[in-house]
């Protein structure tokens, strides 16, 4: 049997900030329905302290989704742990997300505060979410650029301050996955009291390398998986939700599932899609327009007579009615008859 993995979608928290991503309550409660109906975990509705639009459309996200868990992000500050909680206590299973920065470069530029000072405000900030809400993620942001001694510091804290999910970031998408998987290991191998919490990660895709970041993770230990639809996010996006996925789903010797019903991701693709206005590049892989589209003659007799000649995932698993035969210049006699034959018209060998 496979381990479950969870599916924390953060689509209308991380995925919204996007340059010119931006949506309303109405369209932002039609994203986190069908989130629903695919199954997600949790639901990252949002980042409440950031605005009063922010805080409505989280709490109206709280109030109406029953299948997942609904989380609100905050900083380590108390008047951001209670706003949000504010915002997500109405759910049927509230989270509150916290985070502070634990680099080096971070703490010293960004925060201008020292370890002893970040190991505080792990110990005041979850501590006091704690005591507001049972279900408590922590996040160490930019974790993949941490001490990893330090690393093991803040985590063990977090746990004994009351998280019961770590989320390690790789926030500037700079660790090769062996490094990324060799973090996530050795905070297994390391902090006393990792068996009281859920590992999770969280990707940026700065280099390409989240989505195999996000495996690697998973493979030695994560049990939970931080992305988004169609991979959007802060600069060059997120792990993508329906790569990952798919990925674990089409190598059953991983041992690793989810519970996603995969023959939704691509309707979700496309709400998101167009209710952020960003399009999908075609060539993005399980659900750009090209994903399942054959030009090369090769390819489509292939297909035509295989399907898995050229596909190693059957378009209906992800909510595509059929694969695409495009003709072309390099389409071949096969394609040719394909198509006539989709429209009711047999050709004979001499039309051929």
């Amino acid at each position: 049997m496979s381990d479950r993995v969870l599916i924390f979608d953060t689509t209308l928290r991380d995925g919204e900030q996007s340059p010119g991503a931006s949506m309303n309550q109405e369209e932002k409660l039609s994203i986190a329905r069908l989130l629903q109906e695919l199954k997600v975990d949790i639901i990252e509705a949002g980042f409440p302290i950031a605005s009063k639009g922010d805080f409505n459309s989280v709490q109206a996200i709280a109030r109406e989704i029953k299948d997942c868990q609904v989380a609100g992000l905050a900083r380590a500050k108390h008047e951001d742990i209670e706003t949000a909680w504010n915002a997500v206590k109405d759910a049927k299973n509230p989270r509150i997300h916290t985070f502070i920065a634990t680099s080096p470069i971070h703490m010293q530029y960004k925060l201008k505060l020292t370890e002893e000072q970040v190991l505080e405000k792990i110990k005041d900030s979850v501590s006091f979410a704690r005591n507001l809400c049972p279900n408590i993620e922590w996040s160490c942001e930019d974790g993949g650029r941490s001490s990893i001694d330090f690393l093991y510091q803040c985590i063990e804290l977090a746990i004994s301050s009351g998280a019961t999910t770590i989320n390690i970031p790789d926030t500037v998408g700079y660790t090769l996955p062996y490094e990324f998987g060799d973090i996530i290991k050795n905070v297994k191998n390391n902090v006393p009291n990792i068996d009281q919490a859920i590992i999770s990660v969280h990707c940026h895709n700065d280099l390409g390398l989240a989505v195999a970041n996000s495996l690697n993770a998973v493979e030695n230990g994560a049990r939970q998986v931080e992305c988004t639809i169609n991979g959007i996010g802060e600069r060059a996006g997120n792990t993508s939700l329906e790569e990952v996925v798919m990925i674990m789903r089409q190598h059953p010797n991983l041992n690793l599932d989810t519970k996603i019903n995969s023959k939704l991701l691509f309707d979700t693709s496309n709400l998101v899609s167009e209710g952020m206005g960003m399009p999908v590049q075609p060539n993005k892989a399980i659900v750009g327009a090209n994903a399942f589209a054959h030009s090369s003659g090769i390819h489509q007799d292939g297909v035509i007579k295989n399907r898995e000649t050229y596909e190693i995932i059957n378009p209906l698993d992800v909510g595509v009615n059929e694969s695409a035969i495009i003709l072309t210049a390099r389409s071949g006699r096969a394609a040719l008859a394909y198509r006539a034959k989709k429209i009711g018209y047999n050709l004979s060998k001499d039309e051929l």
